[in-house]
């Protein structure tokens, strides 16, 4: 006994560790989040005006981030933009976590023709390339911010529709869930009331992984000028405007707007991977 509790010591040790560094990439993902809401909200939009006279100035006390070649307060841009594309990230990602739970709920509880028709669905969307998806249903839907948000939402939902579906298959054939159906529960019963809180740890850990797919692809989309009007603080205009003047020196205009991305969508793909091995069951017999 002594023995085994020796052997266990570690594997303890080293889920808790696990369970704390999930903990501080949540704390720090959070407070990202947070920061950048709060600074998009707190600044004004002069820092977005055009002013001449402060044109092409390096990072200072003044201006953090420097400014623009129009004078144009590049820490206002950059805070803006990444509060918007955060936005358009949370939208999209929500969305295509619940279409896909509509559809791995649908695919498992009504039979197979519904089985058959959420697979093609599923493979039709699979079958083309993501990025020329995106661009076409954001074309066809009129482009701008509406166009752009509803694109990531049709686009990002068929990956997680398989996993849900695969586990929603595998939760019918479940004694618990026999038994109900047995007893007379409808299939929205069954669907609601037991599959779908098992499923609840696959469609939290869905989104946190979708997510930063969803704000690289709304930058995307910006910077190559298929999305937002140019005078929006997107940061997909913002690094494709610079792209134009980083010869002449002015690398702060690229550096810190890519920083900022970067660092958000590093925050909640770790994120996303910590609480993806915790869940794991294989992980839980370490």
């Amino acid at each position: 006994m002594n023995q085994l509790t020796i052997l266990q010591k570690p594997a303890a040790r080293k889920r808790s560790n696990e369970r704390r560094r999930m903990l501080i990439s949540a704390i720090g993902a959070a407070l990202l989040l947070v920061s950048i809401g709060i600074g998009s909200w707190l600044l004004d939009s002069s820092g977005l005006s055009v002013q001449l006279n402060n044109r092409n100035l390096p990072p200072s006390l003044t201006h953090l981030f420097g400014t623009d070649w129009l004078g144009r307060d590049m820490l206002s841009r950059t805070v803006k933009g990444l509060a918007l594309s955060i936005q358009v990230g949370l939208l999209g990602s929500i969305s295509s976590v619940l279409i896909a739970a509509m559809m791995g709920l649908m695919a498992a509880t009504l039979g197979k023709t519904a089985d058959r028709i959420v697979s093609w669905l599923i493979d039709v969307f699979l079958s083309v390339p993501h990025l020329v998806l995106l661009i076409l249903i954001a074309f066809v839907c009129g482009g701008g911010l509406k166009g752009v948000a509803i694109g990531i939402m049709l686009t990002h939902w068929p990956s997680l529709a398989r996993v849900i579906r695969a586990e929603a298959m595998q939760l019918m054939s479940a004694e618990y869930v026999l038994v109900a159906r047995k007893l007379g529960r409808s299939r929205l019963s069954v669907a609601a009331r037991h599959l779908a809180p098992h499923l609840f740890p696959q469609l939290l850990v869905g989104f946190l992984l979708l997510f930063p797919h969803a704000v690289l692809h709304e930058a995307a989309i910006t910077f190559l000028g298929l999305g937002m009007s140019p005078h929006q603080p997107a940061i997909g205009i913002i690094l494709s405007e610079s792209m134009r003047y980083l010869s002449t020196g002015m690398w702060w205009l690229a550096v810190f707007p890519g920083l900022g991305l970067l660092l958000t969508v590093r925050a909640f793909d770790k994120l996303g991977n910590h609480l993806r091995l915790l869940i794991d069951p294989r992980n839980a017999q370490l």
